[in-house]
């Protein structure tokens, strides 16, 4: 049985196919091409983190795959007063079918996963987010034709996106070159799949956005840090896609953003608006390629 709980597990090929088939389901949607290839199947969807994307997405992807989605609060599932991990996964598997949940300790997934009999997706945890970077992936196959000679950049926190960002970019073929403050660095599991490939981590964005392809942020505070937004602020100042940030990158550059945005802070309210329509197709492929990610696991 396989799981979706980050892109180091996954092949090229099997990204794309995974792609591939999101691009086919997408198209049956916007054919309005029934495709209920799920008919019974239900999804139980645990949140220990709050959403917007991700629950409306896996839901209604579950609902035009012809399957039921059951959103699962960690605040009231028996995991929020200390039942193991371990026991809530043998015992969803008695009733669901799969589990998409979104928290914070990827270790957490990493167990949910291994007592499981259903296949488990990760919606996000601290240190990965595969599905945002499939639709990431999705988008830039959509505006630029592939991957094979593109450089994807990315600026400001080495976080779970920025993790995701690197193996799914170089796994594609890409060059990636990841810009973040000293203390701020992406995780060491994923820098080391990086060696020896055409990948680049700085702490000049300038350096980083020369002739990029594609350039990428997110928010420089993430749910969980609440308390470190003035020290975040401080150490990201000048870590924002802006005006003169894109003028390093190639003219034709696209803009992503997993959502949502600060503007003013990690990206200016101008570069955004700009790139709007690819950042809202970005959004919307989450859905798509999340409903591949089901049809796969649980077909």
């Amino acid at each position: 049985m396989k799981h979706f709980l980050k892109l180091l597990d996954y092949s090229k090929s099997e990204i794309l196919d995974l792609l591939n088939l999101a691009a086919r389901l997408k198209s049956d949607n916007q054919l309005g091409v029934p495709h209920p290839v799920l008919k019974g199947k239900t999804l139980g969807m645990i949140f220990e983190k709050n959403s917007t994307r991700t629950r409306v997405s896996f839901e209604v992807g579950m609902y035009q795959l012809g399957g039921a989605a059951l959103f699962l609060s960690g605040k009231e599932l028996q995991i929020g007063r200390g039942e193991p991990i371990s026991d809530t996964a043998r015992v969803l598997s008695r009733y669901l079918d799969g589990i998409m949940i979104r928290t914070y300790s990827h270790e957490g997934v990493e167990e949910l996963a291994a007592y499981s009999t259903i296949p488990i997706i990760n919606g996000l945890t601290d240190a990965y987010h595969p599905c945002q970077v499939l639709a990431d992936l999705f988008t830039i196959r959509e505006y630029k034709g592939g991957f094979e000679g593109l450089k994807l950049c990315y600026i400001g926190d080495g976080n779970n996106m920025a993790n995701s960002l690197i193996v799914g970019g170089l796994k594609m073929g890409m060059e990636v070159a990841i810009a973040c403050p000293p203390a701020y660095q992406p995780l060491q599991e994923a820098l080391d799949f990086a060696a020896g490939k055409p990948f680049t981590l700085t702490t000049d964005p300038m350096e980083a956005a020369v002739d990029a392809d594609v350039i990428f942020t997110d928010v420089w505070a993430s749910m969980g840090q609440e308390d470190e937004v003035t020290q975040r602020k401080t150490a990201f100042q000048g870590f924002q896609v802006n005006d003169a940030l894109m003028s390093r990158a190639k003219p034709n550059c696209m803009v992503q953003h997993c959502l949502p945005a600060h503007r003013g802070e990690e990206i200016t309210a101008e570069v955004f608006e700009q790139h709007a329509a690819e950042i809202f197709d970005e959004a919307e492929n989450r859905m798509h390629v999340q409903k591949a990610v089901m049809v796969t696991l649980m077909k």
